[in-house]
């Protein structure tokens, strides 16, 4: 396994590609006009019916938001607004599947699998490992992307859906512009995604605060009502599964972050569900989160915030976790089950035995053979690790940080790492 020391993480040392990438960028005009975009998306597609307006709200903080930040780059601009009409064109395609097959809402998302974490907690690892059993569903990156095909469009040569082939033009161009994003997160098109993606037609869920610094966008996102979202989530989720064919699994693996603040509009949506607690260091998680963010930023942004993203991140992880500890008792003892990071790096397939056993669904010979190939496919480490250092490119102390979660260590059994 190399070790991976990014030692201009602050002051990016940028090679003739990311050069020249950005200096396109700064030749584009981007136009972050809500009208500008929906009017785009609805040449391109030759579709008008972007169904509730409640999202136009949503959508029109976001743009203003993005357009007003003077920090950014050009191509992280373009980027930005591309996001946006992206999912502009999803709504469009998800509405038009609706009007046209009303029997989708008559899908049933039963007894789904989901894992609830911060993200570096494993959940990545446990999705991937539950998705590689072949009687599960779930729901790779490509498709996720773009959950719905575009009209007309035709298989190219070989049989690849355009929609993966777009994702993995996308994954091959991210290599080139942040190469080591594959040793913190790998995003290939077979990758097993995050199911709030399906809430960004909505223009709806915390992912937006990923994509570049949102503080405007979070706390309008945490002032209202979540349960409208993960209620279109799972339409999104029941067009996939009218989309398959009638012998395909239709029993989900999901998981997401997210989840950790919106425990009760979780349950309620998926009242049948197996839920699986993640648990770490939320030291660990800040430091290998803000890191992974920053070295995101050479690209998008003119200057890497790198203050801004140790207060902003500490402060996000402190409300997801004030929230779990606050709502994770909701969930039934028989549906349920916590995870500690360490135990299930310790013994990964011991863990998937116990989900499994709460799920109520055999472990057989078959699946463990596929979980067994996606381990030997997988090795931890396969791109390289990142070296951390917390205090060294953050200025923040791994102590006076972790005293802000004793909270979170006096609820659950977390090893301290840092």
């Amino acid at each position: 396994m190399t070790d991976i020391h990014i030692k201009d993480l602050a002051h990016p040392e940028l090679n003739e590609f990311q050069r020249s990438v950005l200096a396109f960028g700064e030749s584009l005009t981007t136009d972050f006009s809500p009208d500008g975009i929906l009017e785009e998306a609805s040449a391109a597609l030759g579709l008008t019916d972007y169904g509730p307006d409640d999202f136009r709200e949503r959508l029109a903080l976001i743009c203003d938001e993005w357009n007003a930040d003077e920090g950014l780059t050009g191509i992280g601009r373009f980027g930005l607004r591309n996001r946006l009409l992206g999912y502009a064109r999803n709504r469009l395609l998800i509405q038009d599947v609706l009007n046209r097959h009303p029997e989708v809402h008559e899908e049933t998302i039963e007894e789904p699998i989901i894992v609830i974490g911060l993200p570096r907690t494993g959940t990545t690892h446990l999705l991937n490992l539950l998705a590689a059993d072949s009687r599960l569903r779930a729901m790779p990156l490509w498709e996720s992307y773009e959950p719905v095909p575009t009209p007309g469009e035709v298989a190219l040569s070989g049989g690849t859906d355009p929609r993966y082939q777009r994702c993995a033009d996308a994954w091959e161009m991210m290599q080139q512009t942040v190469p080591h994003l594959a040793a913190m997160h790998p995003m290939d098109p077979d990758h097993i995604n995050e199911e709030i993606e399906l809430m960004l037609p909505n223009f709806a869920s915390y992912n937006f605060e990923w994509f570049t610094h949102s503080p405007r966008y979070r706390d309008h996102y945490l002032a209202m009502p979540q349960l409208p979202h993960y209620e279109y989530m799972r339409t999104v989720l029941k067009i996939l599964q009218f989309q398959q064919p009638r012998d395909w699994p239709r029993r989900w693996v999901l998981k997401s972050p997210m989840h950790l603040e919106n425990i009760p509009e979780l349950q309620a949506v998926f009242p049948d569900a197996t839920f699986v607690v993640t648990h770490r260091d939320p030291v660990s998680v800040i430091q290998s989160t803000i890191t992974m963010l920053a070295y995101g930023q050479r690209m998008n942004r003119k200057r890497i915030l790198m203050d801004e993203l140790a207060q902003y991140w500490s402060d996000r992880v402190h409300h997801l976790l004030s929230r779990c500890v606050e709502t994770r008792q909701r969930l039934p003892a028989h549906q349920s089950i916590d995870v500690p990071f360490h135990d299930f790096m310790a013994d990964d397939m011991g863990t998937v035995a116990e989900i499994y056993r709460l799920a109520g669904l055999e472990l057989n010979a078959g699946a463990r053979d596929e979980m067994a190939s996606f381990i030997a496919s997988h090795p931890r480490g396969k791109h390289g690790r990142i070296v951390y250092d917390l205090e060294g490119d953050f200025g923040v102390s791994a102590e006076q940080l972790r005293a802000r979660f004793q909270f979170y260590f006096d609820a659950f059994p977390v090893r301290q790492e840092v």
